[in-house]
């Protein structure tokens, strides 16, 4: 733990880390609110959860497909004009599907439009932080990186869902756009996005994804993030959906991602970390069956299982920058959001399969299943993971044949 604080000691002193973070974080704090914000508000409009959950799916259909385009996007326009643009236009979707009293198949349109416009901050973020902090920085880097996040998933489904009942769910999705067209334009114009140039890639669309490191850590989070999706699923079914047990269950859980983030940062990472970290998150889950109606054992079993969720998010991060060219880094992060994106859904659509045949316990195989085959994928093919015990995560750099007169 000593090695971990020393290394975001010195993390805090590097120049634009902390704002660099902060300004990230706000970018993507939406994330954590506009499923729920569009869920109610579009059941309060139309009085058909259906339609709230059609105008949904066709948003994570936008986010899937887009996630690697965009990403690319930023190679050969630039990262400043593609996350100005986007924003500009998810927020203007955002503020239709808001105030317009419109026909539901217009509302999935868009929604679609608004998850095709989803800013890829992630992944221009992710590949900031390589020309940001020295070489032996970056996997303390990405630990903090994927800890801070889950308080996004504490805090903002808490103040969506407040704004949504307390006041209105047309005040609840305007508040999305307000935080994303400030959080955006404070991560737009802060100093080190302006500083950093992605190359543009050479290589056809998609071809990164024949590097074994960006499938497999493309595949496991899949797998990994399904699990997660299936778990509060269940969650959700145990307690109810006004259940104040659910929310503090699901905390328990953030927490443990944030504690076991933050206490791993100082840890060389091998090829085997991520399945180790994942079998963290598997045992955890499994301490789930041993009392599944109490909340305080849920949590403390959710807590285990967090310990090892940012660990494991963080070793796949820096594993993909060492593994991919800086010019292909932004790419290849979209692809891994693509493929969380559909684990998620994969998740929550099995979960509630088995909900409806078993009771929540289902959805607590299912996340057991999903989590324990992440990581067996992540032992059985752990050599496609590179050593970085004794290596820097930086991407491979970038090279172009220099003329030479003879």
């Amino acid at each position: 733990m000593s090695s971990s604080a020393s290394a975001y000691r010195e993390l805090a002193r590097t120049p634009g880390v902390i704002r660099i973070i902060a300004a990230q974080l706000t970018a993507r704090f939406p994330s954590g609110m506009v499923s729920l914000g569009i869920l109610i508000h579009i059941e309060h409009m139309t009085h058909s959860y259906g339609a709230a959950g059609t105008v949904l799916a066709a948003m994570s259909i936008g986010q899937a497909v887009a996630g690697p385009i965009t990403s690319r996007w930023m190679g050969r326009w630039g990262m400043r004009p593609v996350l100005s643009l986007l924003t500009l236009v998810y927020a203007a979707t955002l503020t239709a599907l808001a105030l317009a009293p419109l026909p539901v198949p217009v509302l999935v349109a868009l929604g679609l439009i608004a998850g095709l416009a989803t800013p890829p901050v992630q992944s221009a973020v992710r590949t900031i932080y390589p020309k940001l902090v020295n070489s032996r920085q970056l996997t303390a880097l990405y630990s903090l990186d994927a800890s801070l996040q889950e308080l996004i998933w504490v805090v903002a489904p808490v103040l969506v869902t407040f704004l949504a009942l307390q006041i209105s769910s047309v005040v609840a999705l305007l508040a999305v756009v307000l935080i994303a067209l400030l959080g955006g334009a404070w991560f737009i114009f802060s100093p080190e996005v302006g500083r950093v140039r992605i190359p543009r890639s050479r290589a056809a669309f998609g071809r990164v994804l024949r590097k074994p490191t960006v499938i497999l850590t493309t595949s496991i989070g899949l797998l990994f993030i399904g699990a997660t999706a299936a778990i509060e699923t269940g969650i959700v079914a145990t307690f109810g959906e006004g259940g104040l047990e659910s929310g503090l269950v699901l905390a328990a859980y953030a927490l443990g991602s944030l504690a076991g983030g933050l206490g791993s940062g100082g840890i060389p990472m091998s090829p085997w970390s991520t399945a180790r970290r994942l079998c963290i998150v598997a045992l955890g889950s499994a301490l789930t069956l041993v009392w599944l109606g109490n909340p305080w054992w849920l949590g403390f079993a959710l807590f285990v299982a967090g310990v090892g969720f940012a660990p494991a998010l963080a070793s796949m991060l820096a594993a993909t920058s060492a593994s991919v060219k800086f010019s292909e880094t932004a790419e290849a992060y979209g692809w891994i959001n693509t493929g969380q994106l559909i684990g998620a859904a994969l998740g929550s659509m099995i979960g509630g399969f088995a909900i409806d045949g078993t009771g929540p316990v289902g959805a607590y195989y299912v996340s057991i299943g999903m989590v324990v085959l992440a990581a067996v994928v992540a032992a059985v093919f752990h050599r496609g993971f590179p050593d970085l015990r004794h290596r820097d995560a930086s991407p491979i750099p970038d090279t172009e044949q220099v003329p030479v007169i003879t």
